[in-house]
């Protein structure tokens, strides 16, 4: 089973350029889309306004003022969160959530261009 996730986006360029400097690498440009490569399996496609408007009923959440949903990245260590959250910061986002460290987990949140809300998180086993 795969998943994509359906983002709309203003700026399909600019959107595209953030999450490449992320290290992520694009699939499928089509009129008013991308795919962002998250794993074999997961995929968020980033579709204009007005291409995500024709798939649904119900007006555009604005992302600059609502959270709609909470994306999250689970990586392999504590340093690949802060590197995934740092690229994300420099390339343009802004810092978004509570960061969480303690116990096995440790997590930093970004807001995309859009005002996404991505979370990066790490869970460490517990040493023996």
């Amino acid at each position: 089973m795969q998943l994509f996730v359906n983002m709309a986006v203003k700026d399909l360029d600019r959107s595209s350029k953030f999450f490449t400097e992320l290290g992520f690498n694009l699939f499928g440009m089509a009129q008013g889309m991308a795919s962002v490569i998250i794993s074999e399996q997961t995929q968020v496609m980033l579709l204009e306004e007005p291409v995500f408007g024709s798939f649904i009923t119900k007006e555009i959440a604005d992302s600059a003022r609502s959270t709609e949903a909470i994306l999250c990245l689970g990586v392999e260590n504590p340093a690949a969160v802060d590197e995934l959250v740092d690229k994300a910061l420099a390339a343009g986002a802004t810092p978004a959530g509570v960061p969480q460290q303690g116990g096995p987990r440790y997590q930093r949140g970004f807001a995309d261009l859009d005002g996404h809300h991505w979370e990066v998180l790490c869970l460490v086993p517990p040493t023996a």
